[in-house]
């Protein structure tokens, strides 16, 4: 699309793109000991900065900020214009809480009060 415009021109508004996404995401990868930025977020898959990221595969976890989002099993799908495409095979979104085994009623008491 900017094959007209001189080398350095065109390497100025690809880094100025990537800035900018940057700032809109708040979301990040993490993997054992690393972090990466997200680029782009959809439901089948993100990308991340071909520069910064390896071909990562298994699994990582997904945080905005500081909450826990998903749980990712990845696996690296195609590289583009300096952008690595990661597609999941396995998401699970992250609880707080351990999920009970049994159907809870709604008016089931919250908590139980001793004698006195």
């Amino acid at each position: 699309m900017y094959e007209f415009l001189p080398k350095d021109v065109r390497e100025g508004l690809e880094k100025a793109r990537k800035q900018d996404l940057y700032r809109k995401s708040r979301l990040r990868v993490h993997t054992d000991d690393e972090i990466f930025p997200v680029l782009k977020f959809w439901g089948t898959g993100f990308a991340l900065d071909a520069e910064n990221a390896p071909h990562l595969r298994g699994l990582v976890d997904l945080f905005d900020g500081s909450r826990h989002l998903y749980q990712c099993l990845i696996v690296a799908s195609e590289e583009e214009n300096g952008v690595m495409t990661y597609e999941f095979k396995r998401v699970t979104e992250a609880r707080d809480k351990a999920p009970l085994d049994f159907v809870r009623p709604d008016n089931a008491p919250i908590a139980l009060l001793g004698q006195g």
